[in-house]
């Protein structure tokens, strides 16, 4: 079999030094990539799956990381096999980029602002494939044709931000690509993306996959998308490889506590469950390490068609918390020299819809399709152009900002990226006990401590976290806090805008677990804003699908979801990967 492997990892440790401690982020792990084969490496955040990727391509920042142990032996194209970690930087350059290329997860981070999309392919043509500026040029209009960019001339002077996040993975893509790499190392790369995009990006890496014979490892959080792409998987965990296998063995017999786990946590599609499963239902981590699995615990509550219909009635025979009559939110997209407006782009287009009070309102659709701006519109964070917003029987377009502040006690929202929405130089305490402070809600500091402490234990945090800032903590964590500061005003109606669509599925699990249980506690009434639409059929009561700013279809989420009426609802749930168990 020698001949067909490109890549094999023997005993890979690399370490690093934290707080004057040192920890093995990738624990002794093997693993052969062959010719023309995908091989997926799941697990979650902190779990040594981009630290492994990053070993292989001798990008580890030292300090404070070091590969410690093992080898990374390279088979070139005359079968000569190279230890990649005896490389110095220099000779190490030679097949970075040339024969093992790497797709980031981030697109935005890893594209240059202030080269246009099209030079920085260029470069990487010229530096190793010695093509002169006109050559490199029209290799790279033919690798954005490849890579079914639209208008790929346009697209070789345009900037990275003028590009919408799927376009950008996809000139990532071409990178990559560019000189015809052997092994093609994709980190998360449709993570952030919509299930649609997701799934032509997938189905262009088979593509050129089958076209370059290259070796792809694929990277991920989701099984489903391993399930899809994959003939083989590794499941990693805190740095140490528990199971790993063909992925129809994997998916239909995991042995591993922790795959099943990982199998469990996301949200089914084909029957309704009250609570998700999370990895503390299948596995307890001793102090020492020592993985201990638990049976029988994780049996899953399912809600019969009865319990639902009953539920859905007396939701319905209550009353309206909101009204929302042809809302629109248009933006001025073309003007004259003369600054008068040409045209709009117009991002929420004639919006009606009620929500009831106590109800979860679940928002789909693709990026772009207008459900984040009307979110935001109802909050009176984008200005409406048009319609009527009723909350409380007042209309909050007509309202003045003084007027509204009373209101925004009760509306709250919960951001999709966590850190970007808490502020750096506060404490986790300070960040919560603002809002009280603003809307005068208890008369003294110790008391708005004394809530905060309460909120804190109630979204699963700790008190010692009162006094950190958000950098020390993990992206569910810090996720969390947000949910806890907007808890902190008692608001009757909350938006959550893609709030756990950066989370691994275990932790996501455990905050939508959460997310319920507030509700059920405080008779909360959510928008729940998302392009998962697995998520947003295990939240909601009702659907809403929008595509361009307007309403595609709008009912109860299990009918949207078994009998789908338009062809835009049919397209995003066939986009979902969906895994096939055998039990």
């Amino acid at each position: 079999m020698a001949e067909q492997s490109l890549l094999e990892v023997k005993n890979l440790v690399t370490t690093f030094r934290s707080d004057g401690k040192l920890f093995n982020a990738v624990n002794n792990i093997s693993f052969t990539l062959r010719q023309g084969q995908t091989l997926g490496i799941v697990g979650e955040s902190g779990s040594g799956k981009s630290v492994t990727s990053l070993s292989i391509m001798q990008l580890i920042p030292n300090p404070p990381g070091k590969i410690t142990g093992g080898e990374i032996i390279y088979y070139t194209k005359e079968n000569k096999a190279i230890d990649l970690t005896k490389l110095s930087n220099e000779q190490m350059r030679q097949y970075r980029g040339n024969e093992i290329a790497m797709i980031f997860q981030e697109p935005m981070t890893s594209l240059n602002p202030v080269l246009k999309c099209g030079e920085q392919v260029m470069e990487s043509l010229m530096l190793h494939q010695h093509l002169s500026k006109k050559e490199a040029r029209q290799k790279t209009k033919e690798l954005f044709e490849e890579v079914q960019l639209p208008t790929p001339e346009a697209m070789l002077d345009r900037y990275p931000h003028e590009l919408s996040g799927g376009q950008k993975q996809r000139v990532m893509i071409a990178m990559a690509v560019s000189c015809n790499p052997r092994v093609l190392i994709a980190d998360e790369p449709t993570t952030a993306l919509d299930v649609t995009v997701q799934k032509t990006i997938l189905e262009l890496l088979k593509k050129l996959q089958q076209r370059y014979n290259m070796g792809i490892i694929f990277i991920t959080h989701d099984l489903g998308v391993i399930a899809e792409l994959a003939n083989e998987v590794l499941v990693m965990y805190k740095g140490n490889l528990v199971e790993q296998g063909a992925v129809k063995e994997i998916f239909a017999s995991p042995k591993h506590p922790y795959t099943k786990s990982l199998l469990a946590c996301r949200p089914p599609l084909d029957k309704r469950v009250e609570t998700l499963p999370t990895v503390k239902d299948f596995m307890q981590v001793r102090e020492d390490g020592q993985i201990i699995e638990i049976s029988n615990q994780h049996r899953v509550k399912v809600i019969s068609h009865e319990q639902r219909h009953t539920h859905l009635q007396q939701l319905y025979a209550g009353k309206k918390i909101l009204e929302l009559k042809d809302v629109s939110t248009w933006y001025p997209a073309k003007k004259t020299i003369f600054g008068k407006i040409k045209s709009y782009s117009k991002a929420v287009d004639g919006i009606s819809l009620d929500v009831y009070e106590g109800e979860t309102l679940g928002l789909v659709g693709e990026s772009g399709c207008g459900k984040t701006t009307l979110g935001r519109s109802i909050l009176k964070l984008a200005k409406a152009t048009h319609g009527q917003i009723i909350y409380q029987n007042q209309d909050l377009l007509q309202l003045s900002e003084k007027d509204f502040r009373p209101h925004r006690k009760n509306m709250q929202i919960i951001f999709q990226d966590p850190y970007s929405s808490l502020n750096p130089r506060m404490t986790v305490g300070q960040a919560i006990a603002e809002p009280m402070q603003v809307h005068e809600l208890f008369p003294n500091a110790a008391q708005r401590k004394e809530k905060v402490m309460d909120l804190l234990k109630k979204v699963g945090l700790e008190e010692k976290h009162y006094q950190r800032y958000p950098h020390e903590f993990s992206g569910g964590q810090r996720q969390r806090i947000c949910i806890a500061r907007a808890l902190a005003l008692k608001p009757k109606f909350i938006i959550c805008d893609e709030s756990v669509s950066a989370l691994d599925v275990s932790v996501q699990a455990q905050v939508l677990n959460l997310l319920n249980d507030l509700k059920k506690e405080f008779n909360f009434t959510y928008i729940f804003i998302s392009h998962d639409l697995g998520v947003v059929k295990f939240m909601s009561d009702r659907m809403v699908v929008m595509q361009k700013g307007k309403i595609e279809e709008m009912g109860d989420t299990d009918d949207i979801y078994n009998n789908p009426k338009s062809e835009y609802t049919k397209k995003l749930i066939d986009s979902i990967p969906k895994i096939k168990q055998t039990h």
